[in-house]
């Protein structure tokens, strides 16, 4: 008669081989959404593959043309520039395991009149049907909020005054 293994005995086990190649792996969380490499090394890594399958990988990867940090931020920061400045963007790209120069390359289409229009944006969405007149009011409700947004205080400030002023937004001309 077979016995049961006790929890104890499966915590000492050998941990179990993944059936399928890093490789493979990789091909299919890059099929959900795109990674950064780091990003992908470390979902690599967590699922059991040695460094060498993990690293063979992602040179395979990054020869097929699955695999850029480049594309990966320029992509995050197309998305995410609707509801975040690019303090946070920065942020998220660093955590995220993309370097500094990648990042910055990304960030640079993010210009300062993008950054007003989302912005302009966040505060309408926010705060359009509440009756605010006052740029103080409106700086002290909002201004916080698009500075934890990364927004910086210039953006801020401008959003704020073309808001209370009634200006259209640069992508309503």
């Amino acid at each position: 008669m077979r016995q049961r293994s006790s929890k104890a005995d499966q915590g000492s086990a050998i941990p179990r081989r993944p059936q399928a190649s890093a490789l493979d792996s990789g091909l299919r969380l890059l099929g959900r959404r795109a990674h950064s490499r780091v990003e992908l090394q470390r979902k690599l890594g967590r699922r059991g593959y040695t460094e060498e399958e993990i690293d063979s990988a992602l040179v395979r990867l990054d020869e097929l043309g699955y695999l850029n940090d480049l594309t990966f931020a320029e992509g995050l920061v197309r998305i995410r520039s609707a509801s975040r400045g690019p303090r946070a963007l920065s942020a998220e790209l660093a955590q995220r395991g993309v370097g500094r120069a990648q990042a910055d390359r990304a960030l640079a289409s993010y210009n300062d009149a993008l950054q007003m229009a989302s912005a302009m944006r966040i505060i309408e969405r926010t705060y359009g049907k509440r009756d605010i007149t006052e740029y103080r009011e409106m700086l002290d409700r909002v201004g916080n909020k698009l500075l934890r947004l990364g927004f910086s205080t210039t953006i801020v400030r401008g959003a704020c005054r073309a808001v209370i002023s009634g200006t259209p937004r640069a992508d309503e001309d």
